[in-house]
């Protein structure tokens, strides 16, 4: 499976730069490619694992949702749905014991939302005060299913006031909006004063994965969104306020794409394919003590 992620950029991008990447530790779903670059983890190695090779940060063993980053503390890409919600609270509690000055940041979806373990794990969170930022990310759709015909509450921020804990609704395509909210939200946290709920509302311009035609959406959503490009808007923003040309914007994307063509797909192609050794390895962890002899 593939889980891209245009249209959603703004979301991953502002939230971390608000927070400190590489010392915050982050996890996420599926759809976790932009999540793990912004912490720092090389895109070449990100893009071997896409292509299941050995130089791979999964030594192609993982995959497209098991990208993973232990230096720059991006805690991985979770196939299952809802996954990462006790992670990310078992994270932050180990933060809290330590006394460290971290946060533990999850990113979800909104059909995550519904699975039990969200609930399960908020409580937990509020219960014990942990340093977690929860940051959804509202595209409208659980793969063909649109929002309003699976939940009950459609603002996803709302569903967290049982818990008593704040929570905020911000516009996903705007990444200055979203690093705003996204700095009060960190703060709060880093702060001690326990978890927070951020709600980004956004939209995929693909379909869920690549084997997804998106015929299920409406053809005038989608050009309502696609007008909301957030690479675009911070684009015309930036030239605007005098700060870059479109000729600027335009060589940008053009290095870009020289670079993923040239330098990061190529490492991909031409690195070597798992050896067979692979097989057998990283099934057990051969040092741990609870599986040799019991934990000291």
């Amino acid at each position: 499976f593939l889980h891209l992620y245009p249209g959603e950029e703004a979301c991953a991008y502002g939230v971390l730069e608000a927070a400190r990447p590489g010392h915050d530790y982050v996890i996420t779903s599926y759809r976790d490619h932009v999540h793990a670059i912004k912490c720092g983890v090389p895109p070449k190695e990100i893009m071997a694992e896409l292509f299941a090779k050995e130089t791979g940060v999964c030594k192609g063993l993982g995959g497209s949702m098991h990208i993973f980053g232990t230096e720059q503390r991006f805690m991985g890409g979770y196939a299952l749905v809802g996954g990462p919600f006790p992670l990310a609270a078992g994270i932050a509690k180990g933060i809290k014991m330590k006394g460290g000055d971290e946060i533990s940041i999850c990113f979800l979806g909104d059909a995550a939302n519904n699975q039990g373990v969200f609930h399960e794990s908020l409580n937990m969170a509020k219960v014990w005060d942990l340093p977690t930022l929860y940051v959804c990310e509202n595209n409208l759709y659980g793969i063909g299913t649109r929002i309003d015909r699976s939940t009950a509450v459609i603002d996803q921020y709302k569903r967290v006031s049982g818990y008593d804990i704040p929570s905020a609704q911000v516009d996903g395509q705007d990444i200055d909006a979203v690093y705003a909210a996204a700095k009060i939200a960190v703060d709060h946290v880093r702060s001690g004063k326990g978890p927070y709920f951020l709600e980004l509302m956004t939209y995929r311009y693909r379909g869920h994965s690549m084997s997804d035609s998106n015929a299920y959406r409406a053809k005038e959503e989608e050009r309502m969104w696609g007008k909301r490009d957030p690479i675009i808007i911070l684009r015309d923003r930036l030239v605007e306020a005098g700060e870059i040309t479109l000729d600027d914007y335009s060589a940008m994307d053009t290095e870009v794409l020289e670079e993923i063509e040239n330098d990061v797909i190529k490492f991909a192609e031409e690195s070597p394919e798992p050896s067979a050794e692979l097989l057998h390895k990283y099934v057990l962890a051969e040092n741990d003590p609870w599986v040799n002899g019991g934990a000291k």
